[in-house]
């Protein structure tokens, strides 16, 4: 007797069997699913690379016009000129173009110090945030001994950079650049 119900066991398992083969020897779709699997961390890392070289680029521009800006106190001329913290803060904005709201972001620190043995050029965080407190801005006179600090807080967007940059607690990264010299021999 016939069983009318519906197809045998054996004829599934034949149907299912060249329906799987057929599926296992389609190479079509093969790249697309392959890319799919890679495209994320592909382009994360490719993100963070190009962060983190934004990230040098930056450091080293503000590297740059914090020491050219350093030498206007070294020299005597910002003393003459009358520079105070805003004036000496537009000059190195002026030459870092690249930095987004240089002016309103840009933290200094210009302090003396009575020999080069007492320079503290440590990165003042605490709780993952930049402690200015103590900050202030006094160029010296002739053959003083100043040591100029910048600090800049760089917004990421690849919050799983580390390495060697100061990270606080909003996931941003501090930039830092630090001159330490003695003023020309200047009468003023």
């Amino acid at each position: 007797m016939k069983d009318d119900t519906g197809p045998s066991a054996v004829s599934i398992r034949t149907l299912l069997g060249r329906a799987t083969g057929r599926f296992r020897r389609d190479q079509r779709g093969a790249t697309a699913v392959e890319f799919a699997l890679i495209a994320l961390p592909f382009f994360a890392l490719l993100f963070a690379i190009l962060e983190t070289a934004l990230m040098f680029l930056v450091g080293q521009a503000l590297e740059t016009a914090t020491e050219d800006s350093a030498r206007l106190i070294r020299t005597g001329q910002a003393q003459q000129q009358g520079f105070d913290a805003d004036a000496f803060r537009d000059s190195i904005c002026d030459q870092v173009v690249v930095l987004y709201k240089c002016p309103t972001k840009l933290i200094l620190d210009v302090r003396t110090a009575d020999d080069f043995a007492g320079v503290d050029l440590s990165t003042p965080v605490a709780a993952g945030q930049l402690d200015d407190d103590d900050f202030g801005y006094d160029d010296g006179n002739g053959e003083s001994i100043v040591v100029v600090r910048a600090f800049y807080e760089w917004p990421t967007v690849t919050q799983f950079l580390g390495g060697g940059f100061t990270k606080l607690a909003n996931g941003n990264h501090l930039l830092t650049a630090a001159a330490a010299f003695r003023n020309e021999p200047f009468p003023w």
